[in-house]
Order: structure tokens, then sequence, then C-alpha cells
């Protein structure tokens, strides 16, 4: 049986990478066309400038009404960055990198120990899950011209 939990456990870890290959082999392309790159960084600029993401803020206060466990809004920093970062000429592992610096600033250091850190780390993917979701719905509705 520990075989097969092992078995399971590579092909999930398989499966993540293969999608992560994926996702840089198409963000490598975007990043390469100069005018894609552009345009898709005007409306993620503009998903912010008109504020259409303020119920996804509400959102994740809603479960921190009391001011003691009030958090920041890490995810949306975390976008920003990422968004500041995304140019044409940028290279995909800077933006990983990027992303990396604010998860070991965010998630990973203020963790005192390994249940904290679980519990942090899966209440980050979900929320993170959750505003791409809703950033991906308001550019498709939107912002069609920001897929190239």
């Amino acid at each position: 049986s520990s075989s097969l939990t092992e078995a399971k456990e590579f092909v999930k870890r398989l499966r993540r990478q293969t999608d992560l290959c994926n996702v840089v082999k198409t963000v490598r392309a975007l990043l390469n066309n100069n005018s894609t790159a552009t345009v898709l960084r005007s409306g993620l600029h503009a998903i912010f400038s008109e504020k259409s993401l303020d119920v996804t803020k509400d959102l994740f206060q809603e479960k921190f009404r009391n001011p003691k466990k009030r958090q920041k809004n890490i995810q949306l920093k975390c976008l920003k960055n990422f968004i500041s970062s995304l140019t044409s000429s940028t290279d995909i592992r800077d933006l990983l990198s990027c992303l990396s610096s604010d998860l070991q600033t965010f998630v990973i250091k203020p963790s005192k120990n390994k249940e904290a850190f679980k519990e942090q780390a899966s209440d980050f993917m979900l929320k993170w899950n959750l505003l791409l979701s809703n950033v991906g719905k308001i550019l498709t509705i939107n912002r069609t011209d920001s897929f190239g």
C-alpha cells in the first residue's frame, strides 16, 4: 500500500510539473510578443484603476471581521508586484523569482511552525486561485483585447 501511495504522489507531482511547463511555454510566447505583453499589462492595470476587484477584496476580508485577525491582502500585493515586473523583455525566470520572493516574504517567513505554515499556505492558495479566477473573468468580459 505504501508503494501505491508513493506512485499516486509521483503522478500528482508529474501532472503539476506538466501543467507548470505548459504555463511557462504560454507565458514565454506572450513575453516574446511586445504588443501582446503591452496590451495584457494595460488590461491588468485597468482592472485595478477601475476597481473591478473590489468585490474580491470584500470576499477576502469577510472572514476577518475581527480587527485582530484582519489580514493584509497579500494576494493583491503579489499580483501587483507580478504585473509591475511584466514587460515584453522580462524573462519567465524573473517573473517566477518575483512570485517566489513574495511567497517567501508573505507566507513562508511569517509562519511560526509547520501547522501555521500549512494553514497560511492553503489560505494563500485558495485566495490566490479566487483572485486569478476573478481577474480572468473580468478580462474575458471587459477586456477581450488583453488576451492577444
